[in-house]
């Protein structure tokens, strides 16, 4: 061990947090950052950083990794390959689900992921929880204990027909949250709306991808968004809700905050950077590469988001990542055929190129500030689902967990890609900057070219109460 007993300097960073950006240099002892500061001794290795951007690593609060399926259908990734893909895009922390099925016990679900993850992730982990049968034994014995054990936040579903509740169930379990200290996530779209359209739109053979977007709608999302706040309201406790895509669900966000509700959201970069055209704009199965729940909008809508996402209306940036292989019978050709939209797995990747877009486009292309970019990415899902202070900043106490900044021409291509999926759906795009290094407990895992593997050395993690800061109560 070297003299000052640091096992690691990084020397000359330009240190970005939620609140500020400075020059100094992170030393780091037994996994941790203990100390930032100009000059610091000498440690027993040491990086130099040569006046790049260090970030905390990216706290990916909302993916989907081995999540069980029904035959045939499987997900691409698992959590090796899953957090594999995650450590080189610079994410450290992954908070993937443990999905109840309707008829199941919601312990036996979370046993069952803590089986598939076990000594296979390559980053820290948590889970949420996924409640699709609130049984009054989950409701009044399994979602309290497991909350107490820190599996401190869940998603409810008010659309697909395995996992929606019904606005009573959604209450009770509203109801859980507030008695428990528990933040719940909700997927607003109105199933009835979806189906009806469905329905519609089969009678009359409009069955290729590209009608995915036309059976949901914004209205579909303004309407389940706005029951969502409503519900919240008569319980009187925070929700988040994620993946926000449209500008009549942000319209509705932004009535509930200025009335004082403390309503969070989410976005993703499927909002951002993809349309509803990226669905096909004739028949064929190409786009079913991109349908995902809500879909992707128009152009116009892409500056929407960017707008709340620079002025505070989200709270978190997230990934969504739910990978299927395209061209597989597991995947979007469901036992090995072209079928019609309703029937084709809902999901994208992203796990890997979530911080890079943002970073490219958002930062360097001067739509948002550093800071905001390091908020929505690592801290506030920290704060959000109990993991901070010890991740989601660069601060003595915190994980050593880092990323260093290459900035320059990247074009994004599957083939340089490490998840288990066939396809980006940002095949081709050229960013401006992507991870140089991606550090986990002071260990180097991801060095811009070469990825470092530490298969089972990710942690599982207990989460405790949320620590967002309120908002403003109501008048």
């Amino acid at each position: 061990m070297s003299e000052s007993g640091f096992d690691l300097v990084v020397r000359n960073a330009r240190v970005a947090t939620a609140s500020d950006c400075f020059d100094a240099d992170i030393a780091v002892r037994n996994g941790r950052i203990v100390s930032l500061g100009s000059g610091l001794a000498s440690g027993r290795r040491e990086i130099d950083a040569a006046g790049r951007v260090v970030t905390p690593g990216g706290v990916d609060a909302h993916c989907h990794l081995d999540q069980p399926m029904a035959p045939p259908l499987r997900m691409a990734d698992d959590f090796e390959s899953g957090t594999r893909s995650a450590a080189c895009g610079g994410t450290t922390t992954v908070i993937p689900f443990a999905a109840q099925a309707k008829g199941q016990s919601l312990r036996a679900a979370v046993a069952d992921y803590h089986h598939r993850a076990e000594g296979k992730a390559h980053v820290d982990y948590a889970f949420h929880l996924i409640v699709s049968d609130p049984t009054p034994e989950v409701l009044e014995n399994e979602l309290p204990a497991l909350i107490a054990e820190g599996y401190t936040s869940f998603k409810v579903y008010m659309t697909y027909d395995d996992l929606k509740l019904d606005d009573g169930q959604i209450l009770d379990v509203l109801s859980v949250a507030r008695e428990h200290g528990a933040l719940a996530m909700i997927h607003a779209e109105n199933a009835d709306c979806i189906e009806w359209l469905t329905k519609r739109l089969e009678a009359a053979g409009r069955t290729a991808p590209r009608f995915h977007a036309h059976s949901r709608p914004m209205l579909v999302e303004r309407e389940a968004t706005h029951r969502a706040i409503a519900l919240s309201e008569l319980v009187d406790v925070p929700i988040l809700i994620v993946h926000v895509s449209g500008r009549e669900a942000v319209e509705q966000i932004r009535w509930a905050r200025a009335h004082g509700l403390q309503v969070h959201a989410e976005t993703c970069p499927q909002y951002l950077f993809l349309t509803a055209e990226d669905l096909g704009i004739d028949d064929s199965y190409k786009g079913a590469r991109c349908i995902c729940s809500p879909p992707p909008r128009d152009k116009a809508n892409q500056q929407v988001i960017w707008d709340g996402l620079n002025d505070g209306l989200f709270t978190v940036f997230s990934s969504d990542h739910a990978p299927f292989r395209y061209d597989a019978p597991e995947g979007k050709k469901p036992g090995g055929e072209e079928v019609a939209f309703r029937h084709i797995p809902n999901g994208i990747p992203g796990l890997e190129t979530r911080l890079a877009l943002l970073y490219s486009e958002g930062v360097l292309g001067g739509r948002i500030t550093l800071e905001k970019f390091v908020e929505l990415t690592s801290t506030n899902p920290a704060k959000a689902y109990g993991l901070h202070p010890r991740k989601g900043t660069i601060a003595p106490g915190a994980d050593a967990d880092l990323v260093i900044w290459n900035e320059g021409e990247y074009a994004i291509d599957n083939d340089r890609l490490h998840h288990a999926v066939d396809y980006t759906p940002y095949q081709g795009m050229t960013l401006r900057a992507w991870p140089g290094m991606t550090l986990i407990g002071g260990d180097v895992v991801w060095d811009g070219q070469n990825f470092y593997p530490r298969q089972g050395r990710g942690r599982f993690l207990q989460c405790g109460r949320p620590t967002l800061r309120p908002m403003r109560s109501r008048p």
